[in-house]
């Protein structure tokens, strides 16, 4: 019977850094990934403050920082300038045209 999740390994190596310039998709994403990471971090808080049992709460609020941690790291890459890193990047002689074009 065939299966619906494949037992090849994941073979698409990691991006090593990020791209330069954000676009609208991209900050789509990041604003969702943003959400995700907000929203688990304050559920997270909120059960380690319910919880009674030491090692749980412990538990969870090392989760829970986790997700903080990658909150600030998603949130970094929205402090880049986008327009001087566009502005820095050599166009290619079609795209120098376009505004004479027009």
């Amino acid at each position: 019977m065939p299966t619906i999740m494949s037992s090849a390994p994941f073979t698409q190596a990691p991006i090593p850094e990020p791209p330069r310039v954000i676009t609208t998709k991209d900050l789509s994403y990041l604003k969702d990934a943003l959400s995700w990471e907000l929203d688990a971090f304050k559920k997270l808080h909120s059960f380690a403050q319910q919880a009674t049992d030491p090692e749980v709460k412990q538990c969870l609020d090392k989760v829970g920082r986790m997700h903080q941690q990658h909150y600030q790291k998603l949130l970094t890459h929205l402090q880049h300038n986008n327009t001087a890193v566009m502005a820095a990047i050599p166009q290619t002689q079609s795209q120098q045209q376009q505004p004479q074009m027009q």
